[in-house]
């Protein structure tokens, strides 16, 4: 009997790691919003990093997290840097791209785990509104794919976009 539950379970498990490595290399995860406000009043909010501060929900998770600034003071080559407790981590975002209806950030996570994404925020006229989107994507290496088995990457990141653009939103719209 024993036999037979250890077979079973190194079956499963086998499995398991075989499905993990047939998951695609890379991931994206994206939530938009319609702002009542045109894109020049949108963009300075996304294009100053400071400004990140009064709307990003990842703001909220450590508020006595250490945040240090540098390069230029908006646009590309401005820089946030922060380190946190465990559920922020560390990590530093530079701006690479910026357009009135575009920015890209390049993100590298240092803790807790290394990794290095890229953010991009699209703004898009639709009427007397702006469509903004938020988007994060990056590669996928095999300890992600098995981790997303059991957590999703789009739930766990999805809803803090969520939150983080309704934080634009409200200032936004103000």
């Amino acid at each position: 009997m024993f036999k037979i539950i250890a077979i079973v379970i190194a079956v499963v498990i086998a499995g398991v790691l075989i499905y993990a490595a047939t998951l695609p290399d890379s991931f994206r995860v994206e939530r938009s919003a319609s702002i009542k406000a045109p894109p020049e009043k949108i963009h300075p909010l996304i294009n100053d990093l400071h400004s990140m501060q009064t709307w990003s929900a990842w703001e909220k998770v450590d508020p006595g997290m250490k945040r240090a600034h540098s390069g230029a003071t908006s646009g590309v080559g401005a820089v946030y840097e922060w380190e946190g407790n465990n559920d922020i981590g560390q990590g530093r975002m530079e701006i690479t791209e910026s357009s009135p209806s575009r920015v890209s950030l390049r993100m590298d996570f240092i803790k807790p785990f290394a990794a290095q994404n890229t953010v991009e925020f699209t703004l898009k006229p639709e009427g007397d509104a702006t469509r903004v989107t938020q988007a994060i994507s990056g590669p996928s290496p095999y300890i992600s794919k098995l981790f997303g088995m059991f957590c999703s990457m789009d739930q766990m990141i999805g809803e803090k976009f969520e939150e983080s653009l309704a934080g634009l939103k409200s200032i936004a719209e103000k």
